[in-house]
């Protein structure tokens, strides 16, 4: 993309932004991730055996993600081929795909809304579609950490590093930056199984995120200013405290922001399957978690989101000019 002329560059990611805010995700619609996870499931039905599994799993990650960009490329290129109006909107149709901003938003919604109304069964049961913990138990304050948690850890690979590959490369990288989630999310765990045969999905997933993840808490910090009762300062000894605390080098950069942005404590303990797993905390509790700290979170998500497309396109700019 970083080929294209600027205002082409401007409309493809513009384009893919309005798309996903307008359709975001509908399940009628068959999506490139499923497809992803197919292909991933069979390959690792086939290879996470034996001997050697952290090798296997290098060919793994290395056969997924060259078949994702040759495959986008391939289809890309024939559409630009056919007519240039084509191949643009067949990169904004792809790279929509990639962003989660309206699925992000309405996750954090579904959970807030039945909190609002009091009905804590049904908040737990929303929640639990979003996150990997256990939520049966769980009482209002801990219902809404869950629900923070999770629209700012995901604001990066959910919004923030698709958008930055999809400038460097187009929807080719944006697609193979989504294969390579898609990846972590399934291989890239630390037990028995997946220990060795994840190993490099999930160091790979590091890598791309690093530089996303620390501009998002920069881009959030900077919207802030435009939302009342952020804790400017506050925010940011929180997240240099406490953002290598997560257990993912890139996932606390985020979190952490939103914690000190707020004056509330992220993390903590979970319970997953009945066991317990304690987490490193981020933030200052000044205050106790409330139902309405979801929207909050929401508002970050999309301010940080929206400086970090300010700050793709100047750099676009400044390239190319």
């Amino acid at each position: 993309m970083m080929e294209a002329p600027f205002y082409i560059g401007c409309l493809i990611l513009i384009g893919a932004i309005l798309l996903d805010l307008w359709i975001g995700d509908p399940g009628w619609l068959p999506h490139p991730v499923i497809q992803m996870g197919r292909l991933i499931t069979f390959l690792e039905r086939k290879w996470n055996l034996g001997t050697n599994r952290r090798i296997k799993g290098v060919f793994l990650t290395g056969t997924v993600v060259f078949t994702v960009y040759v495959v986008t490329f391939f289809f890309v290129s024939i559409a630009y081929h056919i007519y240039y109006a084509v191949g643009i909107v067949m990169e904004i149709c792809l790279i929509s795909t990639t962003i989660a901003i309206k699925g992000l938003a309405s996750a954090g919604k579904s959970v807030k809304k039945p909190l609002a109304n009091g009905d804590l069964v049904a908040a737990r049961k929303s929640l639990s579609m979003i996150v990997g913990r256990d939520t049966g138990h769980l009482e209002e304050s801990e219902i809404v950490r869950g629900a923070v948690e999770t629209v700012s850890e995901n604001t990066v690979d959910g919004i923030t590093a698709p958008l930055f590959w999809a400038l460097i490369g187009g929807a080719p990288l944006a697609m193979a930056y989504r294969a390579i989630n898609t990846l972590d999310s399934m291989v890239g765990y630390k037990n028995e199984q997946y220990i060795q045969f994840g190993w490099a999905s999930a160091r790979l997933d590091d890598i791309v995120n690093w530089l996303p993840a620390r501009l998002t808490a920069l881009t959030m910090w900077f919207s802030s200013f435009f939302m009342r009762g952020s804790r400017h300062m506050e925010a940011l000894k929180t997240t240099w405290r406490d953002a290598r605390k997560h257990p993912s080098p890139n996932s606390g950069w985020s979190e952490a922001m939103v914690a000190g942005l707020m004056g509330v404590q992220l993390g903590g303990i979970n319970y997953y399957k009945g066991r317990i797993s304690k987490r490193a905390t981020m933030g200052t509790p000044t205050r106790k978690l409330l139902t309405t700290d979801i929207d909050k979170a929401i508002r970050y998500m999309h301010g940080g989101w929206l400086g970090f497309l300010v700050l793709l396109l100047i750099a676009l700019y400044i390239v190319q000019f």
